[in-house]
């Protein structure tokens, strides 16, 4: 099909949603449901019925729904609905104030990534009346800013109620050019117990800090060999894995041999890497180091704690749906980004996905985050597009 050209000004009614999300606090360390619910109140006034999966205390939820129901598939359009926090950061004016000022939307999430679900949101009216042989399924997830949580209660629900999409649009800000590759984000905390004793007697010590720098070490080397050995690949800013320490803590005086030290470290994995093998690699050697603090005291060693598993996503300039993006947004290219998503587990679930939204990751998690209103009118585009299609192919 052939889109037409875009606005450079989104709609009344999809400026007036962003700014409606935008104004809703949803920082991950709070509650989504007013967002979730304002959602869903939408949509149950056209007709559409939401399904919400909620996380063990009931204080956030997914939110599911078909739009176009009864079709045999459809394409799943999917958007986190947390955001990260401002603290300490110098904005200019109220975070959650979702003012348009000099061709742009501010506000935090307005780029990451509010402007997609409410663009999304604001065709819904158009999905359910579509002609399309699909449907049209909106996904939108709790806590992705702190390790993609919720999507996993979201997937593995829509696998129990029997949904099999065609394909996945991820509306990360992508300037509305498709992203077909990103790698991944495994995050880890160590915990040493080593045995304390006063400065002077260190032999009848185990000193944590020491044993968790030989670890950090080992991660070091390992970040090292990284860049010197593994293939590159092209189109990553970085074109291998990386590794790095990100906190560290312990020891509560300086004639104190310290029993406690924490860290906390990540591998950013390249699609062709194994992060799981790399961290196998920090437990061995932990392991290894195990020996000699038990000759000492039994009770110390290391314990690791996973912080968040994101996989790496890899698809492919020939899937129906990158063609199928890249037809309605317009663009003959497609991109590769250094952030994580949800992509990678909705491939992993076997859903073809793309990576496809309005704005710049350059301003996102920023202080005076925006993006821009031209932005909105091509995802806009991109919507009606999506509404009139025919096929995936």
């Amino acid at each position: 099909m052939q889109v037409t050209a875009a606005s450079s000004q989104p709609s009344a009614r999809a400026l007036e949603l962003a700014q409606t999300l935008v104004r809703i606090n949803t920082v991950s360390a709070n509650s989504n449901l007013t967002l979730i619910h304002f959602i869903r109140d939408e949509l149950q006034a056209m007709g559409v019925a939401s399904r919400l999966t909620y996380n063990a205390d009931r204080t956030k939820a997914n939110l599911f729904a078909t739009l176009g129901e009864g079709k045999s598939a459809g394409v799943i359009l999917s958007g986190h609905t947390d955001t990260v926090p401002w603290d300490g950061q110098d904005w200019s004016s109220d975070p959650l104030s979702g003012h348009v000022a000099d061709g742009r939307l501010w506000g935090r999430g307005s780029a990451d990534m509010k402007a997609f679900i409410a663009i999304a949101l604001s065709h819904a009216r158009q999905f359910v009346d579509s002609p399309a042989p699909f449907a049209i399924h909106l996904a939108l997830s709790y806590d992705e800013e702190v390790g993609c949580l919720g999507v996993r209660e979201l997937i593995a629900d829509m696998r129990d109620a029997g949904v099999k999409p065609l394909a996945c649009i991820v509306g990360e800000p992508t300037d509305m050019v498709p992203a077909i590759a990103h790698k991944g984000v495994y995050r880890y905390k160590c915990c040493v117990r080593g045995k304390e004793a006063h400065s002077s007697l260190t032999p009848q010590s185990v000193n944590a800090i020491e044993m968790a720098a030989r670890l950090v070490g080992k991660l070091r080397d390992m970040a090292e060999c990284f860049e010197r050995d593994e293939p590159r690949y092209a189109g990553f800013d970085v074109p291998f894995s990386t590794a790095s320490v990100g906190q560290f803590h312990g020891g509560i005086a300086d004639n104190v041999v310290p029993r406690d030290a924490e860290f906390r470290y990540e591998f950013r994995d390249l699609p062709t890497a194994d992060a799981k093998a790399m961290q196998a690699q920090v437990l061995a050697h932990a392991r290894s180091l195990e020996p000699a603090m038990h000759k000492v005291a039994p009770e110390t060693g290391f314990r690791f704690d996973t912080i968040c598993e994101v996989p790496s996503f890899l698809g492919s300039a020939s899937d129906a749906v990158t063609r199928l993006a890249q037809r309605l947004a317009g663009e003959n290219r497609t991109t590769q980004v250094a952030f994580g998503t949800e992509a990678g587990l909705f491939k992993q679930a076997g859903i073809p996905t793309v990576v496809c939204g309005p704005g710049s990751i350059t301003q996102a998690h920023q202080p005076d985050e925006y993006v821009y209103l031209e932005q909105l009118a091509r995802c806009e585009a991109f919507m009606r597009g999506l509404a009139a299609t025919r096929s995936l192919d």
